[in-house]
C-alpha cells in the first residue's frame, strides 16, 4: 500500500543499463539521462567521487587511491555497490529535475538486459534496481526492447530480425510477435573491439594506449569496408622506453584489427538462420534485418553484413536509443509488457 501511494508521486522509468552507457526514459517526457556507465571512487573508503560522464573523463588519469570503473561487464552486474550507486544517482536526478518540490523516487522501472544472461544475473539487476529505490522492476530482453523501440506506428509485426551491437554484448534475435523465437548473445561488441585496437597498436607499434583512446580511434576510423585512406594520430606510452610517443593509425589498419569482430557477428547471424525454420527465415528475407546499438554506426557495417547474409540490413532510426525507447513504450502498454517481460521479476 505504501509503495502504491508513493508510486502516485513518482515517475515511471525505462532504463537501458548498458555496459558503456546508461539511458533513462521518463514516461511522458522522453529521454532524461544519457550518461556513461562509469563511477569513480576512493579505493580505501569506497566513497563515490564521480558518476557518469564526469567519472568517464577521469578514466586512465587518476592516482593510486582512486579507481575508475564500469560496474557492469558484458551486460552483467560486476560491482553490485557501484551499480546501485550509479542507478540510484540517476533515479534521484530525474525526480529532482525541474521541480520546486522534488518527487519521491519510488518508480516502476523497466530495464533492458542482454538475452544471454542467467537467472542469477537477472536477479542481481533486480536487486540493484530495488536498492536504488525502485518499487517494482520488470526486465526485458534488450533485443525485444530495441525492436519495440525501432517500430513505427502500425508496424508492430515488421521487425523479424535484429542485431543490437552494444558496449558489452551483441544480441541477435529472430522475432515472432515481439518475442524471441531464436536468439544468441556474443561478448564480441564495442568493448572487445576497443581491446582489439589496444592489442593491435601494442603489437604493431609497441605503444600502449588506454581504452578511451581506443574508443575515440574506433569512432573516428572504424570502417567495415574502407575504400580511401583516413588516419588519426594516437598517443600513448612507448613500451620500450616508457616515454610518451605518438603514431599515425589508418582506417585500413583499424580494419585489420576489427575484421575478426565483424566476421564473428555475421557468423553468429548465419548460425541463427541455420537453426530457424525456413518460413521464419523467409520472413526475414522479406522484411530484412534491423541493426541497432552503438556498433551500428561503424561505417559500411550494414552494407557488409547485408552482402554476407544475403538480406537487406538497415540501421534503426536513432540506434543508440532504441532499447530505452522500447522500455518506455512498454511502460505505457502494460499488456505487452506482461507478455514480453521475464517472469522472475519482483
Amino acid at each position: 500500500m505504501i509503495n502504491f501511494f508513493l508510486g502516485l508521486f513518482s515517475y515511471d522509468l525505462g532504463i537501458d543499463l548498458g555496459t558503456a552507457n546508461t539511458l533513462v526514459y521518463v514516461v511522458g517526457k522522453g529521454i532524461a539521462v544519457r550518461e556513461s556507465t562509469t563511477i569513480a571512487r576512493n579505493k580505501r573508503t569506497r566513497e563515490i567521487l564521480a558518476i557518469g560522464n564526469q567519472a568517464a573523463k577521469m578514466m586512465g588519469k587518476t592516482g593510486r587511491n582512486i579507481e575508475v570503473l564500469r560496474p557492469l561487464k558484458g551486460g552483467v552486474v560486476a560491482d553490485f555497490d557501484g551499480a546501485a550507486a550509479l542507478l540510484s544517482h540517476y533515479i534521484h536526478k530525474v525526480h529532482e529535475r525541474g521541480k520546486l518540490y522534488p518527487r519521491i523516487p519510488r518508480p516502476h522501472v523497466v530495464i533492458g538486459i542482454p538475452s544471454g544472461i542467467t537467472e542469477v544475473e537477472r536477479r542481481a539487476v533486480i536487486e540493484v534496481a530495488m536498492k536504488a529505490g525502485a518499487r517494482k522492476v520488470d526486465l526485458v530482453s534488450e533485443v525485444v526492447a530495441a525492436s519495440i523501440g525501432a517500430q513505427g506506428k502500425g508496424k508492430n509485426d515488421s521487425i523479424r530480425a535484429i542485431i543490437d551491437i552494444g558496449g558489452g554484448t551483441t544480441d541477435i534475435a529472430l522475432l515472432v510477435d515481439n518475442r524471441e523465437a531464436f536468439s544468441t548473445s556474443l561478448r564480441t561488441a564495442g568493448d572487445s573491439m576497443d581491446e582489439a585496437i589496444i592489442e593491435f597498436v601494442k603489437l604493431k607499434y609497441s605503444l600502449l594506449i588506454g581504452q578511451p583512446t581506443a574508443e575515440q580511434t574506433k569512432i573516428a576510423l572504424a570502417d567495415a569496408a574502407p575504400t580511401h585512406e583516413m588516419f588519426q594520430v594516437v598517443r600513448g606510452r612507448d613500451l620500450e622506453t616508457g616515454l610518451p610517443r605518438s603514431v599515425r593509425i589508418t582506417n585500413f589498419e583499424l580494419y585489420e584489427a576489427l575484421k575478426g569482430s565483424f566476421a564473428a557477428i555475421s557468423d553468429a547471424v548465419i548460425q541463427l538462420f541455420e537453426e530457424a525454420p525456413p518460413e521464419l527465415v523467409a520472413e526475414v528475407l522479406e522484411n530484412g534485418v534491423v541493426l541497432t546499438g552503438g556498433g551500428s554506426l561503424i561505417r559500411h557495417l550494414d552494407q557488409e553484413l547485408g552482402k554476407r547474409l544475403k538480406v537487406a540490413v538497415r540501421i534503426a532510426e536513432d540506434p543508440l536509443t532504441t532499447v530505452v525507447r522500447g522500455c518506455g513504450k512498454l511502460l505505457s502498454d502494460k499488456k505487452l509488457l506482461s507478455q514480453v517481460a521475464y517472469k522472475n521479476r519482483k
